[in-house]
């Protein structure tokens, strides 16, 4: 009896080990494409500063936290700081973000939840192989890919503060020294350099070049010929 039921369980085939990853995750490496965009810091900055006026205008009289909460915007503000603006790329793990902010991780989930409900964050979940060869999960989930976005309600409760501030002065300053230096380096070429400064040295910059070096050896050739009849008519 006893062989028989070891025959019965060798020949059963074995129950397939379960991948520990969650539902609806994507692969890491294919699907951040279309989801991150490229940004820059004034619209990080903007973002934050309207996650603020949101938590500031939703939280009620006597609460401590808004529908935010503290922690989301100390979230959202270290997003701003480890967000690539060139690609948009942006990919802490939990335990990245529990480290730098020393919470929780049901804080940082919890965070997490309330940015994203309230439009502020979104995400992918992802997963990635594990270079495991035979038994064993072949895949295993990993951090997730975010993306920074402002909500329509917030833009509005945003109002004035969505305009860009004012440059500092000594930005001006530069900015201004800047173009004088341009603009004296233009005014000491001739024509045929100042038309490829202005245009560019490509075909249509070299064909105006062209047509101003005309004219001006036209206008020069008039001038002397102008000169010389009145010295003539002096002479005589």
């Amino acid at each position: 009896m006893f062989e028989q039921i070891g025959t019965v369980l060798a020949g059963a085939p074995a129950e397939r080990e379960r991948t520990p990853v969650r539902r609806q995750s994507r692969a890491r490496g294919r699907c951040e494409g279309v989801f991150w965009r490229r940004t820059n810091r004034q619209d990080v900055r903007t973002i934050v500063l309207a996650a603020r006026r949101y938590e500031l205008a939703g939280r009620q009289p006597g609460a401590r936290n808004g529908p935010l909460g503290g922690v989301a915007i100390e979230l959202l503000e270290l997003f701003g700081n480890l967000v690539d603006f060139r690609t948009g790329r942006l990919e802490p793990s939990i335990d990245t973000l529990m480290l730098k902010l020393r919470r929780s991780r049901d804080a940082i989930v919890r965070a997490l939840k309330n940015l994203r409900a309230h439009g502020f964050l979104d995400w992918l979940r992802r997963y990635q192989p594990t270079g495991n060869e035979g038994r064993g999960p072949q895949v295993q989930q990993t951090s997730n890919a975010y993306r920074m976005s402002l909500p329509d309600r917030a833009r509005q409760i945003l109002g004035r503060w969505g305009v860009a501030p004012p440059l500092p002065d000594d930005h001006v300053q530069a900015e201004a020294e800047r173009a004088a230096g341009i603009e004296a380096h233009r005014a000491s070429l001739d024509i045929v350099s100042r038309t490829l400064f202005d245009v560019g040295d490509n075909p249509l910059g070299q064909a105006l070049a062209r047509l101003g070096k005309a004219i001006n050896l036209r206008e020069s050739v008039r001038q002397t010929e102008s000169l010389s009849g009145f010295i003539n008519n002096r002479e005589e």
